[in-house]
């Protein structure tokens, strides 16, 4: 297993991080502790969770991702192995159903700090290596959209929301602070307000990546190379899309979007056909789609660690796998051929 330094931290974490959405809807205490299992000793060391999980989002389950890996903490003792992060919820405008959190989730200094207090609690952890905003107070475009509309109301300041993340770092509770679903302008005015304000320098970002959503490219990647933000890549497989397994307009039983078709930013007529392109490729190659899908995210010189989720651990340990995969020249040009023919069509 490849590692990676977290910013300039000091941390490093593995290439291939476990997400833990699945947690407590698609798989059980017992499972979420055999892929936590696994995941370690495969040598992965990141793990990722939030207090919204796990997804979709609902009032009987919230919290419970952190419960299971909390429970597994404790029974397994290896606390000091992992390098453990979750995040902070933000208001609902653009995100429907999640005013049971909280009572209605923000990002100001009070709320930060019940957030943190919550997920600590669930985890059964005294800190956590890293804290993340899961998405702006603002609204702007994130979570399925492109094109950027402007709103007067930025709720919280950046300023105050960092300002509190501060104060946990310095009470030990955090380690490190980190953005998820971020644009280039929010990055941006986080690095200014830690340079000029002597609040603290985020670490990383955690925004969707993928062969179906290159849109991270574009801006934000030059960001997080020269500013040391990496990538937390997440929906590495755009909800198994990319897998196969919903080739041929297949429905399998228990599958993500076969139970939740909330998700419908995968599902349009250019997301289908750039997916049947990429999955002939993959078989051209004779390589499995998911692991050549992975093996794309791996190899990005701005990611820092690639978040894959799954659901049975055959499942995992073919997508952990996929950090020893190498990519011909030949066959990196035929995927940028086929993103230019069908570019971004699931943001």
């Amino acid at each position: 297993m490849e590692y990676r330094p977290l910013g300039d931290s000091g941390i490093e974490v593995s290439v291939i991080g476990l997400g833990t959405m699945t947690f407590g809807e698609q798989n059980s205490a017992a499972e979420a502790a055999a892929q936590l299992d696994l995941a370690l000793e495969r040598g992965v060391n990141f793990i990722d969770a939030a207090e919204m999980y796990p997804v979709p989002p609902r009032p009987e389950t919230q919290g419970r991702t952190e419960e299971y890996i909390g429970a597994w903490l404790k029974a397994s003792g290896r606390r000091d192995r992992v390098v453990l992060a979750s995040k902070v919820a933000g208001r609902g405008d653009q995100n429907a159903g999640v005013d049971h959190i909280r009572g209605g989730p923000r990002l100001d200094a009070a709320s930060v700090r019940e957030a943190l207090e919550g997920s600590l609690a669930r985890l059964g952890t005294d800190y956590l290596d890293l804290y993340q905003v899961h998405w702006p107070e603002r609204r702007t475009n994130f979570f399925g959209h492109l094109g950027y509309r402007h709103f007067e109301d930025d709720g919280v300041a950046i300023a105050e929301t960092l300002g509190a993340l501060g104060e946990l770092m310095k009470e030990g509770k955090v380690r490190q602070v980190g953005i998820s679903n971020e644009t280039p302008w929010g990055v941006l005015e986080y690095l200014r307000l830690a340079r000029e304000a002597g609040l603290p320098r985020i670490v990383s970002i955690q925004n969707p990546y993928n062969l179906l959503n290159r849109s991270f490219e574009v801006g934000l990647a030059e960001i997080a190379i020269r500013e040391r933000v990496g990538l937390l890549a997440y929906s590495p497989l755009a909800f198994g899309l990319l897998s196969g397994k919903y080739a041929n307009g297949a429905q399998p039983e228990g599958a993500r979007l076969t139970r939740f078709p909330r998700f419908s930013r995968y599902d349009n007529p250019q997301a289908a056909a750039a997916t049947e392109a990429y999955l002939a490729l993959a078989a051209e190659a004779g390589m499995d789609p998911a692991q050549l899908a992975l093996a794309f995210v791996n190899r990005q010189p701005f990611v820092t660690s690639n978040i894959i989720g799954a659901t049975t651990l055959e499942q995992l340990e073919a997508n952990i796998a996929s950090s020893d995969v190498a990519l011909p020249r030949d066959l990196r040009k035929a995927l940028d051929a086929i993103h230019r023919q069908y570019p971004n069509p699931a943001p």
